[in-house]
């Protein structure tokens, strides 16, 4: 994404496309220097509803040869509606081939009181809004090209904005083009490799563990048996390595679930390319880490394979043994998720961390509590939980806060092994993350996020295309750099 920033007012057509907000019932509110755009025609007759817009063309001599209006309706708006206007807004000049556009958010309703986070804000919610998928295609679609970004702003706090804006967006960017893959071309080896990729262009370090590397991943190697790829296990670390209790981010990695011996219904198999979202958050944070930078230390751990039902496939009733020494009764092969990331989150241990979150579209029980408009939120630690939560809406990345009664854990007790992969179908989602706290580190916060309900969805918006969205590279990148 192209963004220029700029600390004066442009020149008569210097900017194909002003974007203005309007109030419902209220005048648009152009940024300074732009005011005599307000005299174009039909603009005093826009009605602000919400989302609504409106294409108005200025005169000559006027700084920019369009204003793009974007309705915010009655309501006081909030940071989630600043953002889908922002978005909806430069779609728009897009689709009008504007080749740039000037936004000057700081002020505007909704957004952050900080002009250097509006900024920020703005940019993010632009290049989301932006993002598509260029698929496989033998013939590209002439797609309309993406217009440049003026931002109003200048000084050091806003080119930290900015530069925080474009890798956030190259981040979600890249989290997206990974769960959108096809997944004969998203496999377990495409993956790793992508990784090593990642860790090469910003110096991380990178390990890539298969075969004989994976004795002691029994729940990774048991998920792995009906496949014809075998699995891989990915560390990055942006070290140092010297620094001490890293913060850990392990991402669920399934690149096709087809459940396995509990074979899933075939209504809609295909869209369980996405259910390695989780991974490509994790592999998605590291690219926005490293376009800033780095700081602390952050290692990621992505258990990666496929879920396929061969005749070597384990089988619902088999035990199976984990890399944290305890055994697990399989029952459903569907519940593969919890397995996988059990193994990483017993390796977690071993990196001392200062702080373990996971992130994985687990459950379709969560799907079904929360739809497609937040994740669910687990942890022990209620301040942390509530944090997170704090983080998650701040950066429009909603989570919901769900609870680890430890009543709840005793629908996972096995008469034939230490513990059972699932419970009841009732309480299914806290059952899943229940399931999870027996392998997470002991001596550190645990964050457990299940993005089924948004890491890979069905119906797009202004902000989020269908299909990968990136949700949770933001959160994490939030965690890693607040000061």
């Amino acid at each position: 994404m192209d963004i220029r920033l700029h600390d004066t007012v442009p020149g008569p057509g210097d900017v194909a496309a002003v974007l203005a907000f309007a109030r419902e019932g209220q005048a648009a509110m152009l940024p300074r220097g732009f005011e005599s755009c307000a005299g174009a025609p039909g603009m005093g007759n826009f009605k602000g509803k919400e989302l609504r817009t409106g294409i108005f063309y200025c005169a000559n001599g006027s700084p920019a040869c369009m204003v793009v209006v974007v309705g915010l309706g009655s309501r006081e708006p909030s940071a989630a509606l600043f953002r889908r206007a922002v978005a909806k807004g430069v779609k728009l000049c897009r689709e009008q081939n504007a080749g740039s556009v000037y936004i000057e958010p700081a002020g505007w309703p909704g957004a952050p009181d900080d002009p250097d986070k509006a900024l920020e804000e703005a940019a993010v919610a632009a290049g989301l809004g932006l993002y598509s998928y260029a698929g496989h295609k033998s013939e590209q679609d002439d797609a309309e090209p993406e217009p440049e970004l003026w931002l109003g702003g200048s000084g050091p706090g806003a080119e930290r904005a900015a530069a925080r804006a474009r890798a956030q967006v190259a981040g979600v960017s890249l989290a997206r083009d990974l769960a959108n893959a096809p997944s004969n071309r998203a496999t377990p080896a495409m993956l790793a490799e992508a990784a090593r990729d990642l860790a090469s262009r910003h110096g991380f370090a990178c390990t890539v563990m298969e075969g004989g590397d994976l004795r002691e991943f029994g729940c990774l190697r048991a998920v792995a048996q009906g496949s014809a790829e075998s699995a891989r296990f990915v560390v990055l670390d942006s070290g140092p390595e010297d620094e001490e209790h890293p913060l850990v981010y392990c991402g669920k990695g399934v690149t096709f679930d087809t459940g396995g011996i509990s074979l899933k219904p075939s209504a809609k198999m295909e869209e369980m390319k996405g259910d390695m979202a989780g991974a490509a958050a994790v592999l998605g944070f590291f690219e926005a880490y490293g376009e800033l930078g780095g700081g602390r230390r952050v290692v990621g751990l992505l258990p990666l394979t496929d879920n396929m039902p061969d005749g070597r496939a384990v089988k619902p009733g088999d035990v199976i043994d984990s890399f944290k020494g305890l055994t697990v009764e399989v029952i459903n092969t569907d519940a593969e998720g919890r397995l996988i990331l059990a193994d990483a989150l017993a390796y977690a241990e071993r990196c001392d961390p200062a702080l373990t979150v996971d992130v994985a579209t687990l459950t379709g029980a969560c799907v079904v509590a929360l739809g497609e408009q937040c994740a669910g939120l687990f942890s022990p630690d209620d301040e942390l939980r509530g944090k997170v939560a704090a983080l998650g809406e701040a950066v429009g990345e909603r989570c919901w806060p769900m609870p680890l009664w430890d009543e709840y854990a005793e629908a996972l007790k096995s008469e034939a092994a230490d513990v059972k992969n699932v419970g009841p179908r009732e309480g299914g989602a806290i059952h899943a993350a229940k399931f999870l706290q027996r392998f997470a580190p002991e001596k550190a916060p645990w964050v457990h996020l299940d993005i089924a309900p948004t890491g890979f969805v069905s119906s797009a918006n202004e902000l989020r295309p269908k299909g990968g969205t990136g949700f949770g590279v933001r959160i994490l990148l939030g965690l890693a750099t607040e000061e």
